[in-house]
């Protein structure tokens, strides 16, 4: 009667070996981003990780994020390289993805004002492959150890039937710390403050659907044949996957100098639905387009599917990947210190919401 092979966790679809293969192969990542804090890490039920000194009144800030359907396009183009999951182009774009999430995570609790102190990863897939997942894993430990921040633990989920074969999702949460009188909460900033921004490489982590359906099957076409100020050779698919970068470095210093009253992060819903977000009630924005660089994949996808105005603002960042809110006084000091790296793109105005014109 019935079947006489016999049935295991393997035949279900979850490969144990496979999993404690992962596990060597990651092993030197993630403790190569340890810092003396980190008790207990990597194998550990819970990583411990012991709070630093020198705080008066200490806040934790935490976040958990993705990187949205950007792992769907990271996936395929993965799957491309004919080496397999570890050839360098595979490896190269997993590893971005991996830093992708971790700067994604810094870049929220930057806006309060946080320190980062340690990551948590989540990746999961129908099917475990070792060499996939240790290639994400070394970008989250990449751009951990850039930060100084500790990949203190994580999770690698196999789940046959929950995701289609070839596909995974990545997830994770990150812990910082602020001293309560230091918190950034928008609480000061006042009509006719000035709005920096820094720019943003491409799309960032955010849009990824629509533009995976505005760009269909084009992923190899050219960039410069839409947009001819894009470098020679860059591809759509290089421009989709340009790295989501850490803004930590340039906004520390600004933290320091006590110059910053609001930032916003602009991820999903773009400016108009972000900079509500670390705004008084009853204040808005007016922004002056052009008085920034829009990288030429927004003008590639736009023209592709004749998206409006309206809408690409409200899903992509448009090129301005950090805003911070400082006082009409305090901007032109701040420009002149910063090396090129700010934009001066807008202020603060009495009306609620965001004009951009």
């Amino acid at each position: 009667m019935g079947e006489t092979e016999e049935w295991g966790y393997k035949r279900a679809g979850v490969d144990l070996e496979a999993a404690d293969r992962t596990i060597d192969l990651i092993t030197r990542e993630v403790s190569s981003t340890y810092t003396p804090a980190v008790l207990k890490g990597l194998g550990a039920f819970g990583g411990l990780f012991e709070l630093p000194t020198g705080y008066r009144r200490p806040v934790l800030v935490a976040s958990t994020d993705g990187v949205g359907t950007k792992v769907m396009l990271a996936a395929r183009l993965a799957a491309a390289d004919p080496l397999g999951p570890a050839g360098p182009q595979a490896s190269a774009i997993l590893a971005t993805i991996g830093s992708d999430l971790v700067n994604h995570c810094i870049n929220d609790i930057l806006v309060q004002g946080a320190k980062p102190l340690f990551f948590l990863d989540y990746v999961a897939s129908s099917r475990l492959v070792p060499e996939v997942t240790a290639a994400i894993v070394k970008g989250v430990a990449a751009a951990c150890r850039k930060a100084g921040v500790a990949l203190l633990g994580g999770e690698t989920a196999e789940m046959p039937g929950v995701y289609h074969d070839g596909e995974f999702d990545l997830a994770g949460t990150i812990v910082g710390i602020v001293e309560h009188d230091e918190i950034v909460d928008g609480s000061t900033v006042a009509a006719g403050d000035v709005l920096l921004a820094l720019p943003s490489n491409g799309l960032q982590t955010n849009g990824f659907s629509l533009a995976r359906a505005a760009v269909g099957e084009a992923l190899a076409e050219p960039v410069a044949t839409v947009a001819a100020a894009e470098p020679v050779g860059t591809t759509i698919a290089e421009a989709l996957l340009a790295p989501h970068q850490s803004f930590l470095p340039y906004v520390e210093p600004l933290l320091a100098r006590g110059v910053v009253k609001a930032m916003a992060h602009i991820t999903g819903g773009g400016l108009p639905g972000n900079l509500p977000r670390t705004l008084p009630a009853g204040l808005g924005a007016r922004l002056e387009r052009g008085s920034w660089d829009e990288p030429a994949i927004f003008a590639a996808l736009q023209q592709r599917r004749a998206i409006s105005d309206a809408e690409m603002f409200e899903v992509f960042n448009m090129g301005i990947g950090f805003v911070v809110v400082v006082a009409a006084e305090r901007a032109a000091e701040v420009l002149a210190d910063a090396a090129g790296e700010w934009r001066r793109v807008g202020e603060v105005t009495s009306a609620s919401g965001v004009k951009i014109s």
